[in-house]
């Protein structure tokens, strides 16, 4: 890749790694996007090594017993635990870390259960607990955004998109029908074995 200094957001967004709800990515040389909604992503950094990684996750915690097997990556508590050990596992020091955030917009005002300022306190929250300084971030408000994380230097770009009534209803629609399936009953396509 070339002189990241030299490049820009734009740039770093045509070549990135895109990730989706749920996801996360760990990188040293390509840089790392997302598209958000009312969904959070936290980009932690370790200066020392010049490596860092990215999630996006949906829903802050997982809420009761009976949906704790279901789609658990789009968790919060998951998602942040997952980076934190994959970038410790690739060498990082956790004391080093730092953290970006990004994203909790509530895009349709009707959502019912402020998914997006949940999701930003939930960050706030789990940073403040581990000890990993937040010196960034961009919550809230009514645009979804377009993020990207650059884990050769920790920069951070953020773009806010703002959002049609059209965009924003179909958004919020997608979001509530996921929510509502992640506490349906898990189906299993468990096959019988008949042993002899």
């Amino acid at each position: 890749m070339s002189d990241p200094s030299l490049l820009t957001g734009k740039d770093f967004e045509r070549i990135a790694r895109n990730i989706n709800p749920g996801g996360w990515a760990i990188e040293s040389e390509r840089p790392i996007a997302t598209l958000l909604g009312s969904c959070v992503a936290v980009c932690l950094f370790d200066p020392k090594l010049r490596i860092g990684g990215m999630n996006h996750f949906l829903l802050p915690s997982r809420t009761s017993a009976a949906n704790a097997d279901t789609d658990v990556i789009l968790n919060g508590d998951y998602a942040m635990e997952v980076l934190v050990n994959g970038l410790l596992n690739k060498g990082a020091n956790k004391t080093r870390l730092v953290a970006k955030a990004f994203g909790g917009g509530t895009i349709v005002s009707s959502i019912r259960m402020a998914i997006g300022e949940r999701n930003a306190e939930f960050a706030h929250e789990w940073l403040d607990r581990e000890g990993i300084p937040l010196v960034a971030s961009d919550f809230s408000g009514p645009w979804s955004r377009k993020v990207v994380f650059v884990p050769q230097n920790g920069d951070a770009f953020c773009r806010r998109i703002p959002t049609t009534q059209a965009a924003a209803a179909e958004v919020a629609k997608a979001e509530q029908e996921y929510e509502r399936s992640l506490a349906l009953p898990k189906k299993t396509t468990e096959k019988k074995i008949e042993l002899f």
